[in-house]
């Protein structure tokens, strides 16, 4: 599906405070428990940075198809703590770290994932962000390269027992 037609079936904005629990349970579906985001993290993160939680809403059922959030911060390289401590969140960072991309099974194969990370980017480049940094497992690392991102190697991150990548892309 092109960006157009992307653009005609599902609304890119923030996440609602009434949509929480819709998003911690996409969360539970789209990663194995040791890897996702608790209820309670994801309630936090929500209350905390809102304008970095983008979601893409189908507008033909008013559910939430999937979502990109992040925390914007000074720091230049991801550590697990940004998982668990939305009190990281500095609203003038200069970087975001990008906590999760979750697009619902139902949703996948269209590019809905990569028109959230480029939605992202552009509403992040209006906000004078300098770079947008995330984790992924090795399977992801082509996909992630073929949005722009750069790998970094193996992260100093052990966040679900897994070895990670850290990848980076300049906004």
């Amino acid at each position: 599906m092109d960006h157009n037609n992307l653009r005609e079936k599902f609304e890119f904005r923030n996440i609602h405070a009434d949509e929480v629990k819709q998003a911690a349970a996409i969360e539970q579906i789209c990663f194995p428990p040791n890897e996702a985001c608790s209820e309670k993290s994801m309630t936090e993160r929500i209350a905390r940075a809102p304008e970095l939680f983008l979601v893409a809403v189908d507008k033909e059922t008013g559910r939430i198809a999937g979502f990109l959030n992040g925390l914007s911060t000074n720091e230049n390289a991801f550590r697990d703590e940004f998982f668990t401590d939305a009190g990281l969140h500095d609203s003038d960072g200069k970087n975001v770290m990008l906590l999760g991309l979750d697009v619902l099974p139902e949703y996948r194969g269209q590019g809905l994932a990569r028109e959230l990370v480029s939605e992202y980017l552009r509403r992040e480049r209006k906000n004078n962000r300098q770079k947008l940094f995330l984790t992924c497992l090795q399977p992801k690392v082509e996909t992630y390269k073929k949005m722009g991102f750069l790998d970094a190697g193996i992260a100093n991150s052990s966040w679900g027992g897994e070895e990670w990548h850290e990848m980076s892309i300049f906004v």
